[in-house]
């Protein structure tokens, strides 16, 4: 049996001031707005082309960064879903989709449309020569 395919589609951390994230992120890296929850005046959750996505929590008070969920892109949801109930995980209340691990670490596994396009993701080497 083959492993299943996936990658990092995005990183989910809650952030006390979400419009300074917004620009941060777009003025230093160019990761511009993909999906905004709310508006882009008054964002709930903001994600960027590039794999981030702030929810706002202006209440936050840690002195850290706070990490939400980890988002998965799988070439097979329910394969990988499968092979993740081998393990000692818990299922969240967002979803059957959604797993948390035994250290606290909440995984979203999210079905790649079209699939091949997770082999196409992880062929592409950012650190090779051009």
């Amino acid at each position: 049996m083959s492993a299943p395919r996936a990658y990092l589609e995005h990183v989910a951390v809650f952030v006390r001031d979400i419009h300074w994230h917004i620009r941060f992120f777009e003025q230093v890296f160019g990761m511009t707005m993909r999906e905004v929850d709310g508006t882009p005046e008054t964002p709930r959750q903001y994600w960027t082309l590039g794999g981030m996505q702030f929810i706002h929590q202006p209440g936050f008070a840690g002195p850290e960064g706070r990490l939400g969920h980890l988002g998965i892109m799988c070439e097979d949801v329910e394969a990988a879903l499968a092979a993740a109930r081998r393990h000692d995980v818990q299922p969240m209340p967002q979803g059957a989709n959604w797993l948390r691990l035994p250290d606290g670490l909440a995984i979203e596994f999210i079905q790649a449309k079209p699939a091949r396009c997770v082999a196409q993701a992880l062929a592409i080497d950012p650190r090779a020569e051009a």
